[in-house]
């Protein structure tokens, strides 16, 4: 491809704008067709569990360093068990529903808050009531867990309860339009510069001068003559 200068790459698009413009608003119309009627809403509730206090052997419940050290340490292996096989079972069992471990696994998201005792536990479902159930279940099943399991500690406890959402999680309809907008724009441009690579017509003497290497001395413009004749005739009458 020959190079061009940016008057020349200006040119090469404004020759082209309508075909530009017919590609983005396709794009446009397939983004709001998909953005408003394809894309399945999807609900996200979400709950979170703090680390506040470990078991005592007396009666006090002052927090001392250690255990502020050991909460510390284990929200990276918390955060692995809510997600495990054996909390997962229990609540299906429990809500009753037709999930199996693997497939509720994937719709659960386990994050810990940086530098602090914070486990977020997401849960997105098709179904938002259904989402916050299943967020409020795995939350009680793994603090009964922890307590009465292998580490039988009660340091876990709900911070933020798991509410029921009321917005689809997934949809953003300006952000959808926007993404195919620009695609649309990507393709546009595309195939701008594919039809002007394929395009070996001479359109004016500088084409000629690129493609022979030579000065063209001289042009001869266009006339109608036909339109010179009809002008002279006219006059005569």
């Amino acid at each position: 491809m020959e190079e061009l200068d940016l008057k020349e790459l200006i040119n090469m698009f404004w020759s082209r704008k309508l075909q530009i413009v017919i590609i983005v608003l396709i794009f446009l119309i397939i983004g709001v067709v998909y953005s408003y009627l394809y894309v399945e809403p999807e609900y996200t509730a979400t709950t979170t569990v703090i680390l506040a206090q470990s078991a005592t052997t007396d009666d006090s419940e002052t927090i001392t360093s250690n255990d502020l050290t050991l909460n510390q340490k284990l929200v990276s292996t918390y955060s692995t068990l809510i997600k495990s096989d054996n909390v997962l079972d229990e609540v299906i069992r429990n809500l009753n529903i037709d999930k199996t471990a693997s497939s509720l696994k994937n719709n659960i998201s386990v994050s810990s808050v940086d530098d602090t005792d914070l486990i977020q536990i997401s849960v997105t479902d098709s179904n938002p009531e259904l989402a916050s159930r299943i967020a409020s279940e795995v939350v009680n099943v793994f603090i009964e867990k922890v307590a009465n399991g292998v580490y039988k500690i009660n340091n876990a406890q709900v911070w933020d309860a798991a509410e029921t959402p009321t917005a689809p999680s997934n949809i953003n309809h300006t952000r959808d339009i926007i993404i195919f907008i620009f695609a649309g724009l990507v393709v546009s441009a595309i195939y701008v510069l594919i039809a002007n690579m394929l395009d070996t017509t001479v359109k004016s003497k500088d084409d000629v001068e690129k493609k022979i290497g030579l000065t063209v001395l001289t042009t001869i413009p266009l006339c109608d003559f036909d339109a010179n004749v009809n002008k002279r005739r006219g006059g005569r009458r």
